[in-house]
């Protein structure tokens, strides 16, 4: 174990794996869920990050697009909507929600509580500073 929050593990279900020269780096880290948006990390393919909208509030509008990544949505805690191009999608804890490169989409909190989401970019679409890349690079 790594003091950056880094773990080394092997791919055994790898059939090059060998203990002894496929290390694999793995990135780990506990989400708090706090106020807003944040990202949690990534690497050069993907990105993770941790969203919270207090009741009564909403993320992203009818302009607010992602032109170069896919997000994948998925409610840990509330309810809510989404409006992907147009369309109202209800989304509750344990819905997941395919949002493609491209589409219009807001995210708003219907529920009397936090709507909490884990969203995954592929490929990145924010800085670590939460400021959105260019067309999803780094």
């Amino acid at each position: 174990h790594l003091a950056s929050g880094l773990t080394v593990v092997g791919e055994m279900h790898d059939p090059q794996y060998s203990p002894s020269t496929r290390p694999v780096f793995m990135r780990q880290k506990h989400l708090r869920f706090g106020k807003g948006f944040r990202v949690a990390f990534g690497n050069a393919r993907a990105q993770a990050a941790e969203m919270v909208v207090p009741p009564g509030d909403c993320e992203g509008g009818p302009d607010n697009r992602h032109r170069g990544a896919d997000q994948w949505l998925f409610v840990v805690a509330g309810r809510g909507v989404a409006i992907v191009n147009g369309k109202r999608i209800a989304l509750r804890a344990g819905s997941i929600l395919l949002i493609e490169k491209g589409n219009t989409h807001e995210i708003r909190n219907t529920g009397r509580t936090l709507l909490k989401t884990l969203n995954v970019y592929v490929p990145p679409a924010y800085r670590s500073d939460g400021e959105e890349l260019p067309r999803g690079r780094k």
